[in-house]
Parts: C-alpha cells; structure tokens; sequence
C-alpha cells in the first residue's frame, strides 16, 4: 500500500537493501481431513482463532483458511495429523455461541462510507457504515453467516439495543484501540515473521517454535509483495493514510495525494507495520471479508482482528522474511 503519515510523522525510513532472497518456513506436509458439520466446524474456528491460529472469518464451513489453521495449530503442538477431531480441541469451545446487545455508544463507530478518497480526507474518521459490519468485525465474523444464525431478524436494521447472536470468540474491541506508536519490545526481539505468498498465511516464530499464524493477501499481479527479508521500522495503531495514486499504481511518490483519518475503515484498516522496503507493510483492511482473494498493492494485508493481534505478538526490528 501507500507510504503512511501517521500525524505528520513518518513510519517508513530506509535502510541498506536486504539479501536478495527469503528464508522459507518450515514444510507443510499435506493431510486430508473430513468435512465437520457446521456446529463443530464453527467450534473449531473458535478454538483456533482464540489461540492465535486465524481460520479467516467464522462461518461454520471447512474453508480453505479453517483447514490450514487446524493443521498448524496441531504441528506446533505436536499433535497426530489425523482426520479426526481431537475432543480436547471441542472441550475448549463448549459453548459456541452468544450474545450480543449492541449498546448506545456503538453508535460512536458509524458513520458515513464515501468512496471517494478527497471526500474520505474531509472526514475525522473513517468508520463503519452500519451496525452490522462493526458486530461482524467485532466476533470475527462473515456477515452472511451473522445473518443465518438470527434468521428471521433483519441485521441491516439494526439498533442500540437490539441483542445478536454471535459466535463465542474472544471479541475484537475498536473502542479499545488508541493512536499512536508502539514502542520496541525486547521479549519479541528474536521472533521471525515469515509471509508465505503462495499459501497466503503469515506465520510468527519464536525461535524454532510456531506460535501464531493468520491468514493474509500478499500484494497482486501488478504490485507483488516483495520478495526478500525485511524489517520492521515501525508500527503505528489506527495510523492515518496517505492515498497516492503514483504509489498504488507504480510504487512512485507524487504530489497528488489525500491524508485519510484513522478508523476500522481507512484502507490500511487499524494498523501499519512499515518494512524497510518503501511503501510496503503489514496492515489490516476495510474490507475483511476479501482476506485471501481480492488483492493488495504490494503489501500484507489482514483482517482487523488478526492486526490487532498480530501487533501484540511482533516488534519493532523483527525480520521480516517474504517468499
């Protein structure tokens, strides 16, 4: 994506040009699994999103995302590749859903979605355009399958205090988050991201040890991610966007450009992570339901809920390793 001003201050200095290829994850090896009915399905999407294994967005189906998480979380803890269900994994979600009354102040988070960047620029926040996406961010979830579960209500009406059911997962919280930069943390110092561009799954290493992995979209055909070990420079929450067209089309600064305000829907989403290659990152988005198929201008790009996460789980100076 596009360099990023965060309140007139840069995240993106350079530094020398990184060895010229990446250093690959460990192999996969390719297991079959069954396909789970919704519930258990749904139980396990849960299981492994709150252990920081991304399935992409719950909707209770075996996606492609879901099957890939379910086989890391069980290589990083050792566990049999079977195609069975371990029931330990199920006795940790035995509730797979909730609820959820949506309250007054959830009405601080609404607003209007023009598409337009220089009238995006004209607002002081780019939030969510109706109740329904900000509760299907908020448990990590496709809004179809929101729809389903509390069939016959009409979702696209709805208001302060009406009650939704929602999967039971730990929620993502956008009144929680706060501007500004985070500061190195020395007890992620020697962590690893690796981003896989072909499995399309960014994966954070301690050492030898896989402690989370999310699902991503690496860049395009035009703009691919770069190939190459990175770092991390700098890592700004609910960062502010520099639209330039030079740069989203042609990786080239120009003079024509709009700064658009932070929010759950500016393009970058709630977070920049900027690399030590210009105007390349890692970001959330504010459109969570293309994670995986739509593509991204050169950059990493996650769901919302995976960012937040993903912030508290790297550092400034972390090497970043894409292949």
């Amino acid at each position: 994506m596009s360099l990023l001003a965060a309140q007139e201050r840069k995240v993106l200095p350079l530094t020398a040009a990184p060895p010229p290829k990446a250093v690959k994850a460990p192999p996969r090896a390719l297991v079959a699994l069954p396909n789970y009915d919704e519930v258990t399905a749904t139980r396990l999407q849960i299981f492994l999103d709150n252990n920081d294994f991304g399935p992409g967005k719950i909707d209770g189906n075996m996606g492609e995302f879901f099957r890939k998480a379910l086989l890391a979380y069980k290589r990083a803890h050792m566990m049999p590749l079977h195609g069975t269900v371990d029931q330990w994994l199920l006795d940790q979600v035995p509730e797979p859903f909730t609820t959820f009354t949506v309250p007054p102040e959830a009405m601080n988070f609404i607003g209007p979605e023009p598409s337009k960047p220089s009238e995006q620029a004209k607002l002081k926040a780019l939030k969510y355009g109706t109740l329904l996406e900000l509760v299907a961010e908020r448990y990590h979830s496709a809004q179809d399958y929101l729809r389903k579960l509390n069939r016959p209500m009409n979702l696209d009406e709805l208001k302060p205090g009406d009650t939704v059911k929602v999967p039971n997962v730990l929620p993502f919280k956008i009144e929680d988050l706060h501007e500004g930069f985070a500061q190195p943390n020395p007890i992620f110092a020697s962590r690893i991201i690796y981003v896989d561009t072909k499995e399309r799954f960014l994966l954070i290493y301690d050492k030898d040890q896989l402690v989370a992995e999310f699902p991503i979209t690496p860049g395009s055909t035009k703009l691919p991610a770069p190939i190459g070990v990175w770092k991390i420079v700098g890592i700004a929450t609910l960062p502010v966007f520099r639209h330039d067209e030079g740069v989203l089309q042609h990786g080239v600064v120009s003079g024509n450009y709009f700064n658009l305000p932070p929010g759950p829907r500016n393009p970058v989403g709630i977070l920049w992570m900027g690399l030590n290659k210009p105007h390349v990152g890692i970001h959330g988005t504010n459109q969570p339901e293309t994670i995986g198929r739509a593509a991204s201008h050169g950059c990493i790009r996650t769901a919302n809920w995976d960012a937040a996460r993903i912030k508290e789980l790297a550092t400034v100076g972390n090497t970043v390793s894409i292949f």
